[in-house]
């Protein structure tokens, strides 16, 4: 991690040749930021979390990173937000209000007391476009809740602008913590700072050759996502707190046209995407698409082409969460060398893991949970034949986890009875977890296209 210097001496270099006002404009945008801090509670353990946020509007909302909280994890294991300001260690309470799918951003609402305190990212919007290549910027950092959240500057030239698939600035070194907002020399909002990419490294030693390695630093961030691609979206705050609603397609499977077939079919400047993976009872199976169909356009825009390829997958990925179910988008697609217009209306996302019904099993040491709509497009099964449950937590050094249950594991059987819906499998594994007499259950399980059947010894 590269330590901040003295504030007051790089900000001196900074201003040095300039009339500027970046002591004073730092200490304004300080208000635009803020620390958090939550507790994951997970079967066995209270996971601590501090991230970093930005304040999006007067009534106190703030928005996280996307990363900034694993996937799979249910709203309700969420506890006890507090939220601090830089250079502070007074904790103000916040509320947790759900993930937008289109952004990946979290948001939280800090209490009342607090709000007066806090300046939306939004007061430092003003003219001009894209930053220029050279360009240098400034943001924040802060350090740890130990620390007080002590805040420090971060400056770095703009090295490289590309669409990953939203409009994004690399640059030279770290210029803000993920989360955070980054500035020109003016004080102008130029973004934000996303979680960062890892740098490939090669590791020699005296005893072996050099091995790759990947290092992260997850306190500061080079990588920025430009003002253009966030303003817009800052109203995306979810309804609840899963994130509703959620437009939906139902394609599990977005490829990139390999090279040598675009090139068959003169789509060298074109990008397209092939469809898989198609839930029979989705708005896309409704509509008349198909296995291997090519989408060329969207409401009639073609696709942007994209480098790398797979880049254009992500783009229709984030076209359709882009929109609300029950909108209607027209799909220009490529079958077998005839363009068609094919009309969808876009659905609601089925259940999530995180809004998965779950139970934990202390004795046998595993949660089980619902099987879900894409658990059946993962077992490459129609939805009317996932049965059973699926594994979600395996206790470490329990019996479940010695006999070799592993999580998303399907569990089709439990001593040799076929689990048809999760009351039942959850009435059988109450039964053995609180018969005292019990030495053993066994579980049939699917795996990666295999059926295995697992024994587990009880304490």
């Amino acid at each position: 991690m590269r330590y901040f210097f003295a504030l007051s001496s790089l900000l001196a270099g900074l201003a040095v040749g300039r009339a500027s006002p970046l002591p004073e404009l730092f200490r304004e945008r300080l208000k635009s930021v803020v620390a958090a801090e939550f507790f994951v509670q997970t079967e066995i353990e209270r996971r601590p979390t501090f991230v970093l946020g930005s304040v999006i509007d007067d009534r106190g909302t703030v928005i996280l990173p996307g990363a900034a909280i694993p996937p799979g994890i249910a709203p309700a294991q969420f506890k006890d937000f507090k939220v601090y300001r830089p250079d502070s260690a007074e904790p103000f309470t916040a509320s947790y209000l759900g993930q937008d799918a289109f952004t990946g951003w979290h948001f939280l609402r800090v209490e009342e007391k607090l709000r007066t305190q806090l300046v939306p990212i939004t007061r430092w919007v003003g003219t001009g476009g894209e930053p220029a290549l050279g360009e240098e910027l400034w943001g924040i950092g802060l350090r740890a809740k130990e620390e007080d959240c002590q805040p420090y500057l971060l400056s770095a030239k703009v090295g490289l602008i590309t669409r990953l698939p939203q409009q994004t600035a690399i640059l030279l070194a770290d210029v803000a913590g993920p989360g955070l907002p980054v500035f020109n020399r003016d004080g102008r909002l130029v973004g934000l700072a996303q979680t960062p990419f890892g740098q490939n490294y090669l590791l020699f030693s005296h005893t072996q050759n050099a091995t790759p390695v990947m290092l992260v630093n997850v306190e500061e961030s080079s990588v920025v996502l430009l003002a253009a691609e966030v303003l817009p979206y800052l109203g995306r705050i979810p309804q609840d707190v899963q994130g509703r609603p959620i437009a939906w397609l139902g394609v599990y499977g977005l490829q990139p046209v390999d090279p040598q077939v675009a090139k068959f079919l003169k789509l060298e400047n074109q990008s397209g995407v092939v469809l898989s993976d198609l839930l029979e009872s989705g708005p896309a199976v409704q509509a008349g698409l198909q296995e291997r169909d090519i989408v060329l356009a969207i409401d009639g825009k073609p696709l942007p082409h994209f480098k790398p390829d797979r880049i254009g997958a992500a783009y229709f990925g984030q076209e359709i969460l882009r929109h609300r179910p029950g909108d209607k988008i027209a799909l220009t697609v490529l079958r077998s060398n005839e363009r068609r217009e094919i009309a969808v209306t876009l659905g609601d996302e089925p259940r999530m893991v995180r809004e998965a019904a779950r139970t934990y099993y202390e004795r046998l040491g595993f949660t089980a949970r619902e099987f879900l709509v894409n658990d059946s497009v993962v077992q490459r099964i129609k939805p009317a034949e996932g049965r059973g449950v699926m594994v979600h937590f395996v206790k470490p050094n329990s019996p479940a986890a010695t006999a070799g249950l592993r999580p998303d594991d399907w569990v089709r059987e439990i001593d040799g009875e076929e689990m048809k819906t999760y009351d039942q499998a959850l009435r059988k594994l109450a039964a053995i977890e609180n018969d005292a007499g019990r030495t053993q259950f066994v579980l049939l399980v699917s795996r990666g296209g295999e059926t295995t059947v697992l024994r587990a010894k009880l304490n």
